[in-house]
């Protein structure tokens, strides 16, 4: 009887954590970004597919598509991550319950084992028995504290038994709910991937009407990208004008590249500085349709196009909000261009372009996410588009890297 109890001490092995906390992490950091692309691609459609009734350039529609398949290919290579993953922890839960089933037969035959030994050998006369047969007081009170123990222990064996039943009851129940996990997924890239190629059709078929005219749409880009360029230069020399100035004022050696700030200005700096990527967006609603920096056009791919901002798409009469505490520095605007608003905060400065309407001066003390201004909509093709720019004096800074994720 002892040498079963001994054996079966030695043979029980509980089971391990089947899912590591970092695995567990990286499934919940997936699931976040499929669902933020998933609410990006209906941002899409409601920012630049809602207003059917306006006619849109073949290169409007063309640049539009080539926003929304960006972000579906995102989509795409999400969910075959979500995938991989899911694949690799069914095959090591199916390894687990594999595992676990047999440890629960072994310990159920263990336990069936000693169960019909201590029926053979623990009927009371076999106890008495046992106990009387003692040489000693001492190993009589030994003898009594083990028949305590192997008692306690048959009920330990059997409650974990119990548990373990439980436990694959609940990988099973896991099991089946990664199995559907994946099977959705694998058919939302299955619809996404049909979506793709009926957009990619759509698109490749535009572009081929465009190429019959890429001299003039070229011509179209290039003339854009100076109106841009033309107000990039301007807002490079009020930020110049402003660094002098603010130099000056406090006496000291003019420079070119960085701003004189007094204690209030410094404390706001670094204000901003410590919210780096928690900036919140200079529209309540949008989608970004132009990253920063030099870039292909999604048509003429010889034509280079260079942003020193980043381009969001939102909702007609949507309003343009500071990113953050600062002061008006200047109110932008010349022929050809909408108004531009340009906030001073510390040494760095934002610029809200594309305006339409514009509710502050210069001069004027401007909190968190206070309006600035109306976003401009385009009445030919009804697009309402902020153009944002961040700058640190001079030098400009991707703004994507700056705002909270939405």
């Amino acid at each position: 009887m002892w040498r079963s109890f001994l054996f079966v001490c030695l043979s029980w092995v509980l089971t391990q954590p089947l899912m590591g906390q970092g695995t567990e992490n990286r499934q919940k950091e997936l699931e976040a970004q499929r669902q933020r692309l998933q609410k990006e691609i209906k941002q899409i459609n409601k920012m630049l597919y809602s207003n059917s009734s306006q006619r849109k350039s073949a290169l409007g529609q063309v640049e539009d598509l080539e926003v929304k398949l960006n972000v579906r290919q995102r989509l795409i290579q999400v969910n075959n991550q979500q995938a991989n993953y899911l694949t690799q922890r069914i095959q090591i839960n199916e390894k687990e319950i594999a595992q676990l089933r047999k440890d629960i037969d072994k310990a159920k035959a263990d336990y069936a084992k000693m169960i019909q030994e201590s029926y053979k050998s623990q009927s009371e006369q076999n106890r008495l028995l046992f106990l009387f047969s003692s040489e000693s007081l001492l190993q009589a009170y030994r003898r009594i504290q083990y028949m305590k123990q192997y008692a306690r222990f048959r009920k330990r064996q059997a409650k974990e038994i119990a548990e373990k039943t439980v436990l694959l009851q609940d990988l099973n129940t896991t099991l089946i709910a990664q199995r559907e996990q994946k099977e959705k997924l694998v058919a939302e890239n299955r619809l996404s991937q049909q979506k793709i190629k009926k957009e990619k059709s759509e698109q490749q078929a535009m572009i081929q009407q465009l190429k019959r005219k890429s001299k003039k749409l070229a011509a179209q880009i290039r003339k854009k990208q100076q109106q841009a360029d033309a107000i990039d230069r301007e807002i490079q020399r009020l930020i110049r004008e402003a660094i002098a100035a603010s130099n000056k004022k406090a006496g000291k050696k003019a420079s070119r590249t960085s701003f004189a700030m007094t204690p209030e200005e410094k404390l706001i700096a670094s204000n901003l500085e410590s919210n780096r990527g928690r900036l919140p967006w200079p529209v309540a609603e949008g989608v970004i349709t132009q990253r920063f920096g030099t870039q292909p056009h999604p048509v003429v791919r010889t034509t280079m196009i260079k942003s020193t901002g980043i381009t969001i798409a939102t909702a007609p009469q949507s309003d343009a909000r500071a990113v953050f505490d600062g002061e008006v520095m200047s109110i932008l605007s010349f022929k050809g261009s909408n108004p531009t608003v340009l906030i001073k905060h510390g040494n760095y400065i934002t610029a809200y372009k594309n305006l339409g309407k514009v509710y502050v001066k210069k001069g004027d003390k401007i909190r968190t996410k206070q309006s600035v201004g109306q976003v401009f909509t385009n009445p030919v093709d009804g697009k309402t588009s902020l153009q944002f720019s961040l700058f640190k004096a001079s030098k400009p800074q991707n703004p994507k890297l700056w705002l909270a994720r939405l």
